[in-house]
């Protein structure tokens, strides 16, 4: 018998890979969740499959998403960055992942040093710590931006952060699981209640 996935997911394998064992599991590491922001940022106007099928690409051209690295990018990187077929070829969202890892830089610290944040801490603190759990049956019911991803964005902008806007930030807080919008009647549903 076929398992029963949410509406958005379409037939493509990398698709159908991505909503079963990654979309909505619970994120706590700081780098894995920074990575996923910024992947998330370079979706805007674009269908995510297209971000997904550049994954690995972005991920060999920044770095790792290594906010330490990234931070110290300059022009001449960013004009090698855009010659790079692998990526989204936009000056805008290319420099906003070097924003995103200066904005890390001077705000958060893994070990929890100079400036005594943990970014997954941070992050996480919008929803108490915990997954909201919500209980739609029909995508029309799941919204684009709420209370939480608007406080988010406007706590990431303050920062130095971009492209985080509230409706990036609820795509983001999905894929991490901050929020479990898989429909009720999905496979997974129970899977990220876990």
């Amino acid at each position: 018998m076929d398992k029963k996935r949410c509406g958005w997911v379409g037939d493509d394998q990398i698709y159908l890979d991505y909503h079963d064992d990654v979309w909505g599991q619970p994120v706590f590491d700081s780098l894995e969740l920074f990575a996923k922001l910024c992947l998330e940022g370079q979706q805007a106007g674009l269908s995510w499959i297209t971000i997904l099928k550049k994954q690995k690409t972005y991920e060999a051209a920044f770095s790792n998403f290594d906010p330490e690295v990234i931070a110290k990018f300059d022009d001449t990187k960013v004009e090698e960055l855009l010659l790079d077929k692998g990526i989204v070829r936009n000056r805008l969202k290319v420099n906003s992942i070097i924003k995103n890892a200066r904005g890390y830089m001077a705000n958060f610290s893994d070990t929890k040093g100079e400036q005594g944040n943990d970014f997954s801490e941070f992050l996480w603190s919008f929803v108490g710590g915990k997954p909201i759990v919500n209980h739609f049956t029909e995508m029309k019911q799941i919204p684009v931006q709420t209370t939480e991803s608007e406080a988010m964005s406007k706590a990431l902008k303050k920062l130095g952060f971009n492209f985080v806007g509230p409706t990036i930030c609820y795509a983001f807080m999905q894929a991490v699981g901050m929020v479990n919008d898989h429909a009720t009647y999905c496979f997974c549903y129970d899977k990220c209640n876990k």
